[in-house]
């Protein structure tokens, strides 16, 4: 008898031995298994945008994942989630803004052609029309020559396409506008477009200056100044070349008031600043003219125009800056 209860003592003691095991090992696996979703919901709570805040601050809150935290998290129900942004829809503004730009540039190039196409028949009498500066100062006996030999086609035609570039100036800053004015702004669009009308008008202004004034004047002197026995016949590609370098030069220096109104705008000189630098500006000129021209009637005839054009431009910006504070003052007042 004393054996049996020995023996159910012993029997009870090992099943509550094996319980208190068991019940320790399911401790165990619950705590691994906490620890495992706590993981889990940081990572997830990192990835989505989790936060923590104050109590009853996060009722409404939903994370990027498309869940409510907070004390409506179990309740709310998935909202939508927006379309993540990839590489290929950062690439699309780019690739957009590359066909425009050539399809820009596609229409300049397009433009110029037809113009040079249209004009091409006539390269002869417009190149004619060129050298007449030059062959109405010079001897009966003299006239133009062709050194090389495909100088008598070649040259007229390039001409022609010379002539088509500037013809179609306006078409190009049209195109060149139409791609930059979406990005900005309405007053930059308001100071940028009297800028190019009025930089294109000035650069034709000096183009005809330069072939009404001074090649003239120019030509007559170059003319009359040669020694006796020596025949006046200048060759149809170097005139075309210096003409050119004067039709640039002098549509350069019609530039002036424009350069001098945008360093005004900009704020890096003022009227006044640039009214106290005219003795350099005036010496400036001149010197721009030594270089340019090769005599000194010509020189003269190149500075004059930008020192007139130096002082429109001080007026102009001071009449800019003169609005510029009443539309301030009217609109504080």
């Amino acid at each position: 008898r004393a054996d049996e209860v020995t023996a159910r003592r012993y029997s009870s003691r090992i099943r509550r031995s094996r319980a208190t095991a068991g019940l320790a090992t399911g401790n165990a696996n619950g705590n691994a298994a906490a620890l495992r979703r706590s993981r889990f919901s940081a990572r997830r709570a990192g990835r989505c945008g989790g936060r923590t805040g104050p109590i009853g601050q996060d009722r409404d809150r939903t994370n990027q994942c498309g869940y409510r935290t907070g004390s409506a998290a179990g309740s709310a129900t998935p909202t939508v989630r927006p379309s993540p942004v990839t590489d290929l829809d950062r690439e699309q503004p780019l690739v957009s803004h590359l066909i425009e730009l050539r399809t820009r540039l596609l229409r300049i190039v397009m433009g110029i052609l037809l113009v040079f196409i249209g004009l091409s028949p006539f390269s002869n009498p417009i190149y004619t029309a060129l050298a007449g500066p030059l062959t109405r100062h010079m001897p009966a006996q003299s006239s133009m020559i062709a050194i090389d030999v495909l100088s008598p086609f070649l040259t007229p035609l390039k001409f022609t396409l010379v002539l088509a570039l500037f013809i179609t100036v306006p078409w190009t800053l049209y195109q060149v506008w139409a791609f930059v004015a979406p990005g900005l702004y309405q007053r930059e669009k308001r100071l940028v477009l009297p800028i190019l009308f009025s930089s294109t008008t000035l650069f034709y202004c000096g183009m005809i200056f330069a072939y009404f004034v001074i090649m003239p004047i120019f030509f007559a002197f170059i003319t009359s100044t040669a020694p006796e026995g020596v025949a006046v016949m200048t060759d149809i590609n170097r005139y075309l070349d210096f003409v050119m370098m004067m039709f640039f030069a002098f549509g350069v220096a019609f530039e002036v008031p424009v350069a001098t109104v945008i360093l005004v705008l900009a704020g890096i000189l003022t009227p006044d600043a640039l009214a106290s630098k005219r003795s350099y500006v005036i010496v400036g000129a001149f010197i721009i003219g030594m270089f340019l021209m090769p005599d000194v009637i010509s020189q003269t005839l190149l500075a004059l125009p930008m020192w007139f054009l130096f002082e429109v431009g001080i007026f102009i910006s001071r009449l800019l800056l003169r609005r510029r504070q009443e539309a301030r003052t009217e609109a504080r007042t």
